[in-house]
């Protein structure tokens, strides 16, 4: 059976919750994407529908990585209407580069740490890729809730890395999401930046 046939075969048997779920993600990346406050609250319920995915195809790193999310969604809400009302700019400011040179040897210790527990104590698919995605993906909200332009540029590896993780696990509606995504964090690296210069010149 080739990829064409799988995809099929996976649509016509998906549960309604998948196809859901990867329809409020798409809502959520593009309100994002715009700096609408209101992708969190469809990210909230991407996540929830998500957990009890990958809980079933035994993805355990990302089932913990979309319940973070759902407690991200509740924070992302309140720190984003909390820089609107206080910053002409909507919030949105940008590390420099030595935070993140911090930042990234951090997130693969952890990563390295997640791997050995999902190693140890479950029976979990491809625990390398899956625990630097799952650490990274953390880090990288955290960035979008604080509005660090960065974090799509962060988005932009990790939903790339997902797209081979999840079509190896057979969910191809996964897979398509995380490509639409990585095309997505690249729309909003571009709004973002826009959106922070316009609001730094002079005339602003």
């Amino acid at each position: 059976m080739n990829i064409k046939d799988q995809i099929l075969e996976t649509a016509l048997n998906m549960h309604w919750a998948e196809g859901v779920a990867v329809v409020c993600g798409v809502f959520y990346v593009i309100l994002a994407a715009k700096g609408n406050i209101w992708c969190w609250f469809w990210g909230g319920l991407n996540a929830i529908l998500s957990i009890y995915l990958f809980v079933e195809i035994k993805l355990y790193a990302e089932s913990i990585l979309y319940f973070y999310y759902f407690i991200a969604a509740i924070y992302g809400w309140y720190a984003w209407k909390y820089a609107d009302r206080v910053s002409e700019e909507g919030g949105i400011t940008e590390w420099p580069w030595r935070r993140h040179l911090f930042f990234i040897p951090v997130g693969f210790v952890l990563s390295f740490i997640l791997y050995q527990i999902l190693v140890r104590f479950t029976d979990a698919q491809m625990p390398l890729i899956d625990a630097h995605t799952t650490v990274f993906s953390f880090l990288a909200t955290y960035l979008v809730t604080r509005k660090i332009l960065s974090n799509w540029l962060y988005w932009i590896v990790i939903d790339t890395i997902s797209v081979g993780l999840y079509a190896s696990r057979g969910i191809y509606l996964y897979a398509i999401l995380m490509l639409v995504y990585t095309v997505i964090a690249y729309v909003g690296y571009r709004a973002w930046q826009k959106r922070k210069s316009e609001n730094l010149s002079p005339a602003a």
